[in-house]
């Protein structure tokens, strides 16, 4: 592939990149920002998703040439100065690396549940709309075989490029759906076997005490509220042991923790 060098920032062929901090395409059209060379890589091998185009800083076309083999040959990449790649941004890129990338066909929760194995590890999130603590879980549930993410309805979307540069290029790896209340994905999983548990500070048992079931679903909410009381009465609640004076942890430390205890590996 001959990249095409960009040197007006309202060229047309840019324009899905343009103000990406204030103009993210996380949920438009299917459509996300893929940024830095790890998740560029993660992108061209991932199953769910497509690239579109790549945009490159000048300086980094050489390095990126052992990448590029991965992508289709088709693909359109762009390569700008670093005056140029900044206007179109909106910021200052020193990275270096963008990509759009898309959603090849949505998949729904009950798609996603249907499809795991006879033994699996499901996360659910409920409320986390921290862009960082969603990429910061997501790269926990790669590295700790998680099979797949469900997220409620008040979720922030993993597909926002801090949460996929967060993750590692993860939220792009893992499998994931969105779907409605949080009781729908209770109902979901207890029909297909799961036992299901919610991670909480007054949670009723140890963690550590607690052995891996086959099926299992990780219930975990966001700071501060936790997961919601209506939520916690119908599921088994674990806690991490802590020492006094401390009653809770970041979110994505505690599922780093919960994973890695109930995890296979």
């Amino acid at each position: 592939m001959d990249p095409v060098y960009i040197e007006d920032p309202a060229d047309p062929r840019v324009a899905a990149y343009l103000n990406i901090r204030e103009r993210d395409l996380a949920g438009r059209q299917g459509r996300f920002v893929a940024e830095g060379k790890v998740v560029l890589n993660v992108l061209f091998g991932a199953r769910r998703f497509e690239a579109e185009s790549v945009l490159l800083l000048e300086n980094r076309v050489a390095g990126m040439k052992d990448t590029l083999r991965h992508a289709p040959p088709d693909l359109p990449v762009y390569v700008a100065s670093s005056a140029v790649l900044d206007q179109i941004a909106g910021f200052h890129m020193h990275r270096g690396v963008l990509a759009i990338g898309r959603k090849r066909a949505p998949e729904t929760a009950e798609d996603v549940i249907r499809s795991l194995p006879g033994q699996a590890l499901v996360v659910v999130l409920v409320g986390i709309s921290n862009h960082d603590n969603m990429g910061a879980i997501f790269r926990n549930a790669a590295a700790f075989g998680a099979d797949a993410v469900l997220l409620d309805e008040t979720c922030c979307d993993p597909l926002y490029r801090k949460a996929i540069r967060v993750s590692v290029g993860a939220a792009l790896k893992v499998p994931f759906a969105a779907a409605g209340p949080a009781s729908d994905l209770v109902e979901l999983l207890a029909a297909r076997g799961f036992e299901q548990i919610a991670l909480s500070p007054q949670g009723a048992v140890d963690c550590r005490d607690m052995k891996r079931p086959e099926r299992l679903a990780l219930y975990f909410g966001t700071e501060g509220e936790g997961l919601p009381e209506i939520l916690m009465d119908r599921l088994k609640t674990v806690r991490i042991a802590m020492t006094g004076g401390f009653d809770s942890l970041n979110v994505a430390a505690a599922s780093a923790i919960a994973l890695h205890h109930f995890s296979k590996l």
